[in-house]
């Protein structure tokens, strides 16, 4: 087997940790851990999304994944399927109608499961927030853990909010399976603005 030459580090901590690792590999020919830090960590690099894509925000989310943000790049990979995918992102106008499929969809995924509410309509009805047929946020039906707002939110913005889920994670922000009140998840917003003042400067 050949030798793998490992990527240069980003930081001089991550350099120091590098070679920490290697001295002990050297060392004792093996590493300790924390098994629950061992698996955030996998769990934050290997996330499988399910889209659910209900109006107008599916093609920003499926944009993401294309080649000019690619979403892959970051261990965010889709899923066709609810019971083998760990992240839900819900796009669009949630109907009454729609709202129990979108339950029943979410009680397949298995634990620990998440969901990222993307635009104004999933966040919160939208522009038809006082329409008879529509849920005022997916919210009321599934826990969310991370609101992008916009209407649609760019793809950057998604991205965002897929970093800010991945260190939720990594903090152990969120226990798996419980049901958080809106007020406590993470809303993304500072970098829209400037992305949206950035892009109109622009010739």
């Amino acid at each position: 087997m050949g030798v793998i030459t490992p990527a240069k580090p980003n930081s001089a901590a991550e350099a120091a940790l590098s070679r920490a690792l290697n001295d002990e590999l050297a060392d004792k020919g093996f590493v300790v851990a924390q098994l629950d830090k061992l698996i955030t960590w996998a769990r934050t690099g290997s996330m499988w999304g399910l889209t659910f894509g209900l109006a107008c925000c599916g093609v920003e989310m499926i944009h993401c994944w294309m080649s000019r943000y690619d979403l892959d790049r970051f261990g965010f990979a889709p899923m066709p399927s609810p019971r083998s995918a760990d992240v839900m992102i819900v796009a669009g106008t949630l109907t009454n109608k729609m709202a129990p499929a979108l339950r029943k969809v979410y009680d397949q995924m298995a634990e620990p499961r998440y969901v990222i509410s993307m635009g104004s309509c999933a966040n919160g009805g939208g522009y038809y927030h006082y329409s008879y047929s529509v849920v005022r946020g997916c919210d009321r039906i599934i826990p969310v853990d991370v609101y992008v707002p916009g209407c649609p939110p760019r793809p950057e913005a998604v991205l965002d909010g897929l970093m800010l889920l991945q260190d939720k994670i990594a903090r152990g922000d969120r226990e798996p399976g419980i049901v958080k009140p809106r007020r406590d998840a993470a809303v993304l917003g500072g970098n829209l603005v400037q992305i949206g003042k950035k892009d109109k400067a622009d010739p």
